[in-house]
Order: structure tokens, then C-alpha cells, then sequence
């Protein structure tokens, strides 16, 4: 059989100051073909893929790949004509018998607000009913009728942080070539949980309900059950937590697995409210020797489209004179050339951070020594390495700070360290991140607080200010379903009931 790989991967926070355009993907990483050794997120599953299809004796065709750090809405220019490269790079194979894609499912443009569906329905426009269509989602994702319907089999990542890629690219993998031959026939259900929320599957009760969707795919007939968490700084109309299950040839199996595990979901709905603390919380939180406290600096997480230069958090622990922390990573790509210029041991003050909007705070006058420059600087993340840019390690008043010049989310200690950044009986580590870096991090230790220390990933999602997702939704209503609302089948393979691509 002749198999066609492609990705186009950005995840955008429609609240975000920073739109996402050509630049970001070139930043990011375009590749026209055979897939290489620097694309972060892709390669592993490409590899896979490979693997999977050698030993099967089938041709894997490597069209068009592209990623973007999370930011604002994609330009449509932009849109348009990453979506074309992936199209002409699938017209330039020929007819296909399965499609693999690699697509985030939280895409938005400017005039588009589901990309992923949109992708998905011109690719069907150009092999036919009779080819199979995979897709490879993030959770984070805008889980829309058009995209379910469209492709023939759609599986999420089930953890978070997202370790679990290659494993579900294998499931991906092994459906498809099994619905190429005829030996399955995927019938898909959609259900809408009525919940707009932030879902780590390191903790209960997440963690159980995780346990639980794999415990369903085990029964006859079931062959996937995932749990799209939505994305919760976009405003779209499908935004939102969402069940997705699909069976062998039996709609009515599919549809009540997604509904058995979406009332779960609803359940826990109290216990799966974020945890988070103020600022003031956190600077209360007692030391102890060597377990130093991890603090996500969550609202102002690059991996969820915030600049990644917001100053609240780093101005407090100044005002309050706290000492034996390291602060990073933030983008401030203007000051990491400067102090670079200037040199190792250089002393010199520097304004800091708070560039990019609202949500960025106000800048930081500090004076500061610069102890650690690299040029090229990486970090390590599941055994490869993740482009910083040009860095610089600064001290001021017995703070480390990293700051980078390639905007990214701090996944690992190596952000740190490499720089000479000693993490070794540090009372805090204050990462910019959402819950990614704890798959390295809790390595390090296990003492984890998330904080909103102001930015664009608010955690008060009853209050953000959505104009296209409509309002019934917990936390916004305490009890959705309460309010006349019925669990609702967004799609089922017998009938589409609503939504269309925007």
C-alpha cells in the first residue's frame, strides 16, 4: 500500500498578542520531504511510521511538515499557504491508500476558526471516499464534528505532559492499515461534556480517568476512546472538553462508551479544578533542604501562547528580597544581545521583559552580572534537544534568571544548568510553564505548585472573556446539565448533528 505522512502543528490562544505567521513555522521548523534529526515533536513518529511500513512492505511517502510555537491566530496568508504545501505535496504522490497527519487540532486563523477540519476536508477532496484518513491529535484540541467526520480515524495523546506520542502514533498506524484491508470498519461518536477546564494526567483524578478510557478500549469491539481537554485560551465555538470513541462497525457501542466516560468526567468535574496559588502563597511556602519548591509560572507559558515575558512573578520575589532562586526561561531576545555583547563578569543595568502587551506586565530596571553566555543554547527534552537561542545566565540580588532569545517553555533542568545555572539547594526553580516541564522536572523533585502570576493563560476560565463559545459551561454554571441542557452527541457516524468548519 502506498501511505502519505504530513503535520501542520500550531496551537493558538485567540487572547494572545503575538499572531503566528510564516515566520514562526520557519522559526519553528518547515520541511519539505524526507523528515531530519532537528524536527523536536515530529521525528519520533515519523520514525515509527517508517519502521511500521518497512516491515509491512508498504511505501511511506513524506510530504510537508510544519510546527509554530503556540501564539496568537495564523495569519490567513500564512494559512493558506502552508495548507497548499501540504496539498500539492500530497497531489505529487499520486493516489494513496491511507493518509497518517499530524495535526495539533487547536489551530486557528484569522478566518478560519477550525484549520484542522478544514485540512482534513481538502485532503478528502483529493483521495477519495476510499482512502483511510488518520490523524494524530493533541488533547488540547478543538474536538469538531468536521474533523471526526472527515478523517476515517482520529486518536489523542491520553497524557499530559504529552508523553505518550509514539505510542498512539503505533495504535494511529495499526487501525488505518487495518481499515485499509477491510478487517475494520471505524464507527465514530462525539460527546460534549459541557466543561471548560486544565486536565494534568500526572494526579488524580485525571490520572484514574485516563485508567478508565484505556479499561473501555479493552472491551469487544472498541478500538480507540480518547479525551480531548480542549484548549481553553481560544475563543471558538467548539472549545471545550470532549469524549471521542470509536468502535468496530457499531455506532450505537461507540456512542455509549463516549457517553459512559463523559458523565465520569462530569462527575469529578469539582475535583478537576486547577490548583493554583497567588503569589503571596507561594512566597509563604517553607523551604526545605534539598527538595527546592518547583513553581510554574503558568499564565505566562510559552507553550500556551503567552510571550513568555511577564515580570510580575520575578518583580515580587525582588520586592520581598527572596534569594537561592532561579528564574526561567524568559524571552527577551533585545536584553540576551545586549548582555552578551557586554560579556561574562560584565555589571551593567538592563530592562527586562514586559515588551510584548498587556499581558506581558511592566518592564524590570535591574542591575544585574552577567555570569553565562551561549550562543547556540539548547535544552534536552525526552532525549533531544530544543533550540533557546542566543542566552544569557544574569544574576541580580541572589536570583538566577536564563533569558533566551527563541521563545519556548522550560521542559527541563538542562535550560538551566547548561548555562552554569547550579539548581542544588535552591529554595524555588520558577519555570515558565504550564505542566510540560514536569516530566523532567519531578525528577528533580516532587514539591510542585502552579501560580497565576498574571499573563495570558488565565485559569479563571468563568471569566475569560469568550464571545463565540457559548456561556453554559462548568465553571461558568455550576451544574450545566441542571439547567435543561442534555448530554449532548456533538456527531455519530449515523448522523451529524451539528456544527460545520467556520
Amino acid at each position: 500500500m502506498k501511505i502519505f505522512t504530513s503535520c501542520i502543528a500550531t496551537e493558538t490562544n485567540t487572547f494572545a498578542p503575538l499572531p503566528t505567521s510564516w515566520a514562526s513555522f520557519e522559526e519553528g521548523g518547515l520541511t519539505y520531504g524526507a523528515v531530519g534529526e532537528d524536527t523536536l515533536f515530529i521525528r519520533p513518529v515519523i520514525d515509527l511510521w517508517r519502521r511500521r511500513a518497512a516491515a509491512d512492505g508498504h511505501a511511506l511517502h513524506e510530504g510537508f511538515f510544519a510546527f509554530a510555537q503556540p501564539s496568537g491566530k495564523t495569519t490567513d496568508a500564512s494559512y493558506q499557504r502552508l495548507k497548499q504545501d501540504l496539498l500539492d505535496s500530497l497531489r505529487a504522490v499520486g493516489p494513496v491508500d491511507i493518509v497518517l497527519l499530524i495535526l495539533h487540532g487547536a489551530m486557528v486563523a484569522q478566518s478560519c476558526d477550525d484549520c484542522e477540519g478544514d485540512i482534513l476536508l481538502a485532503v478528502r477532496s483529493i483521495v477519495g471516499p476510499s482512502a483511510i484518513i488518520g490523524v494524530e491529535l493533541d488533547p488540547h484540541c478543538h474536538l469538531t464534528a468536521a474533523m471526526v467526520s472527515t478523517a476515517d480515524i482520529a486518536i489523542l495523546f491520553k497524557e499530559y505532559p504529552h508523553t505518550d506520542g509514539v505510542p498512539r502514533a503505533d495504535e494511529l498506524y495499526t487501525l488505518c492499515v487495518q481499515a485499509a484491508r477491510g478487517e475494520i470498519r471505524p464507527m465514530s461518536a462525539l460527546v460534549d461534556c459541557r466543561m471548560v477546564g486544565f486536565y494534568p494526567t500526572t494526579a488524580e483524578p485525571m490520572a484514574g480517568l485516563v485508567r478508565q478510557a484505556k479499561q473501555l478500549e479493552c472491551l469487544p469491539g472498541l478500538l480507540s476512546v480518547s479525551i480531548a481537554h480542549g484548549f481553553p485560551w481560544a475563543d471558538v465555538a467548539a472549545m471545550g472538553t470532549r469524549v471521542l470513541a470509536l468502535a468496530d462497525g457499531d455506532v450505537q457501542l461507540a456512542c455509549s462508551t463516549a457517553e459512559i466516560l463523559a458523565d465520569a468526567i462530569y462527575q469529578q468535574r469539582l475535583s478537576l479544578l486547577p490548583k493554583v496559588l497567588g503569589i503571596d502563597e507561594m512566597l509563604q511556602l517553607p523551604h526545605v533542604p534539598d527538595e527546592p519548591w518547583i513553581v510554574a509560572d503558568a499564565a505566562d507559558n510559552p507553550g500556551g501562547g503567552a510571550p513568555c515575558d511577564n515580570t510580575n512573578l520575578l518583580r515580587a520575589l525582588l520586592m520581598r528580597g527572596a534569594t537561592n532562586t532561579a528564574v526561567g526561561c524568559l524571552w527577551d531576545p533585545v536584553a540576551a544581545a545586549s548582555c552578551a555583547s557586554a560579556g561574562l563578569g560584565a555589571c551593567l543595568r538592563v530592562r527586562l521583559g514586559g515588551k510584548m502587551g498587556v499581558s506581558s506586565g511592566d518592564p524590570l530596571d535591574l542591575d544585574v552580572v552577567i555570569r553565562g553566555v551561549a550562543e547556540n543554547y539548547s535544552q534536552s527534552f525526552d532525549g533531544q534537544e530544543d533550540a533557546l537561542g542566543l542566552s544569557v545566565w544574569l544574576e541580580c540580588a541572589g536570583i538566577d534568571i536564563v533569558v533566551i532569545s527563541k521563545r519556548t517553555q522550560t521542559l527541563s533542568p538542562s535550560a538551566f544548568e547548561r548555562l552554569g545555572v547550579s539548581l542544588k539547594n535552591k529554595s524555588r526553580i520558577i519555570v515558565k510553564s504550564s505542566h510540560h516541564f514536569h516530566a523532567e522536572f519531578s525528577r528533580f523533585s516532587s514539591r510542585i505548585v502552579m501560580v497565576d502570576a498574571g499573563g495570558a493563560l488565565s485559569m479563571n476560565f468563568a471569566a475569560l472573556p469568550y464571545e463565540k463559545r457559548d456561556a453554559l459551561f462548568f465553571p461558568k454554571v455550576a451544574d450545566p446539565y441542571a439547567e435543561g441542557q442534555q448530554k449532548q452527541i456533538i456527531f455519530s457516524s449515523a448522523e451529524l448533528r451539528s456544527e460545520s468548519v467556520a
